[in-house]
């Protein structure tokens, strides 16, 4: 690679956009229309920033603010439905792969594609 460009070193929103534009034009990646492709790739970003991350570390990622009317807010988990299909689907096409010690990783042809785009959105 030239320079060693990884996803670490480029701005995560340009990241994003572009590996979710690589999945949408790949074809490959065989979602439910309700789940949106650039949370996908925000997941596999994630993932491959932090190794051994699963369902429930996502649930609570992409959770928000449960409004209890009058008692203050507090952290809700979001769907693990989602969660777990987005993770499948990129089991599927190779990018994630189940680690040993629980949760998921990023498999050789993943991050080698996560690092490519990585340096696009660099030039």
């Amino acid at each position: 690679m030239a320079g060693g460009v990884t996803v670490k070193d480029v701005n995560p929103h340009e990241f994003v956009k572009a590996y979710a534009n690589h999945l949408k034009k790949a074809g490959k990646l065989e979602i439910p229309k309700w789940v949106d492709i650039v949370k996908t790739a925000a997941v596999a970003r994630h993932i491959y920033l932090r190794s051994g991350v699963g369902v429930g570390a996502l649930r609570k990622l992409h959770g928000g603010r449960k409004r209890r009317g009058t008692r203050p807010s507090h952290h809700a988990k979001s769907s693990g439905s989602i969660a777990r299909k987005v993770l499948q689907a990129l089991e599927k096409i190779n990018v994630l792969e189940k680690d040993s010690r629980g949760g998921r990783k990023i498999t050789q042809d993943g991050q080698r594609d996560l690092d490519r785009i990585a340096l696009m959105c660099l030039k």
